[in-house]
């Protein structure tokens, strides 16, 4: 197997196909990863591939990992055209491709390498992890491409949502193929002694009420909307706390800055109780740690794992209803509308109802299980190759007449 990803950056779908590889080899797969970047600088993060927290997982697990070395947003480097590729970029991806008996790639951003001409002839399986194909620019078009000349076999999406999308866009519904997302329970799950720890780092008392937002610094995860709320809850919570995760969510993001101080304006103040904390390798802590799981994206999501793995955790989801959100939430979490007050009051009653919630979230630990997940995908590529295995296979010769 191989994994194309168009780079190692922080993200949700990056970190669910990574586990999906690193599943996928536990059960005795033999994967590669190509990546088109080695670098790139996203949300005011420069982000090395060897500094990825995916990267190491997988090199971690004898999974080798290559890349074109491409780099995008870097001061004074160069960003290669995301339509053309030089001869030495696609000998390093027919290589790849060659030992492989079906490649992965994670979205449809990567399907303008792998639908270059000449490659070797693989079945590819998309990972469609997004509810807005409109929003996908050229790669939607090279999607259905793909699946026009029979490179693209199946597309995996992780949500409902994403499959419904991605047909009204115009890809076939007998490609599509719903395997929602699941998580590590071994690692995602309640822990007293992790949760007294980082809030002992952060100054948080053991009884203040902690809402986290675990979120790149993007348009999509409506930013600004999160900070307006945040500013009515610690207003009406003044014992209330604030996490911010992901990247592009420090000091060193200038717009998120102009963000937290439009927001609070007159109450600035408050924001000493909003703590940017950037890029974690340790969420299963910081979701221990808090009572609240914030989601307040306007589009784009799917099925967002933050819900998943703050739920997995003991934290009770809220979130505005985009992608499958409300599917996930629903019996066990708040729906909102896009209004700061009503998105303030759903934290406040979510963090009361966390005791008794406790339970309800560890019924449905089967429902979200990285088991399951990946048992579902390895059954998918045994049955795509099995079948690509067939149609390769001459016919046999008719029988001579007598």
């Amino acid at each position: 197997m191989l994994s194309v990803y168009e780079g190692f950056f922080s993200g949700g779908a990056r970190i669910l196909h990574t586990d999906v590889v690193l599943g996928l080899q536990e059960g005795g797969q033999h994967h590669r990863v190509l990546s088109l970047h080695g670098e790139v600088l996203r949300e005011a993060t420069r982000q090395p591939m060897e500094d990825d927290a995916c990267y190491r997982s997988l090199t971690a697990a004898d999974v080798e990992v290559t890349s074109l070395g491409r780099t995008f947003g870097l001061p004074g480097g160069v960003t290669a055209d995301p339509a053309r590729f030089t001869g030495p970029e696609l000998a390093t991806t027919a290589r790849a491709m060659a030992d492989a008996d079906v490649i992965l790639s994670l979205k449809e951003q990567p399907l303008a390498l792998l639908n270059q001409g000449g490659l070797p002839r693989r079945p590819v399986v998309v990972s469609l992890h997004r509810s807005d194909p409109e929003n996908q620019g050229a790669a939607l078009d090279e999607l259905k491409a793909a699946i026009a000349d029979g490179t693209v076999v199946a597309c995996v999406c992780c949500a409902e949502s994403t499959r419904a999308a991605y047909e009204a866009a115009g890809i076939p519904a007998e490609v599509l193929h719903v395997i929602p997302n699941g998580v590590d329970l071994l690692r995602f799950r309640p822990a007293p002694a992790r949760r007294i720890q980082l809030r002992d780092a952060l100054g948080i008392p053991d009884t203040a009420p902690v809402v986290v937002f675990a979120a790149r610094y993007d348009a999509m995860k409506n930013v600004p909307l999160f900070l307006r709320a945040a500013r009515a809850w610690l207003h009406s919570e003044p014992d209330g706390h604030v996490l911010m995760c992901g990247a592009g969510m420090t000091a060193g993001q200038p717009g998120l800055q102009d963000d937290i101080e439009a927001a609070f304006g007159e109450d600035l103040r408050l924001a000493d109780r909003l703590h940017r904390l950037g890029v974690r390798r340790d969420m299963e802590t910081v979701y221990a740690a808090s009572d609240v799981v914030a989601l307040t994206s306007a589009w784009g999501e799917a099925a967002p794992l933050c819900l998943i793995e703050g739920m997995m955790c003991g934290a009770v989801p809220v979130a505005t209803d985009v992608g499958d959100s409300a599917l996930i939430v629903a019996g066990q979490g708040f729906v909102t509308p896009p209004d700061p007050d009503a998105i303030a009051q759903a934290w406040t009653d979510a963090a009361a109802a966390r005791p008794a919630l406790a339970p309800v979230f560890e019924h449905s630990r089967e429902r979200f299980s990285r088991t399951r997940m990946i048992a579902s995908y390895a059954a998918l590529i045994d049955q795509l190759h099995t079948e690509w295995v067939r149609q390769a296979l001459p016919e046999p010769p008719l029988p001579e007449t007598l």
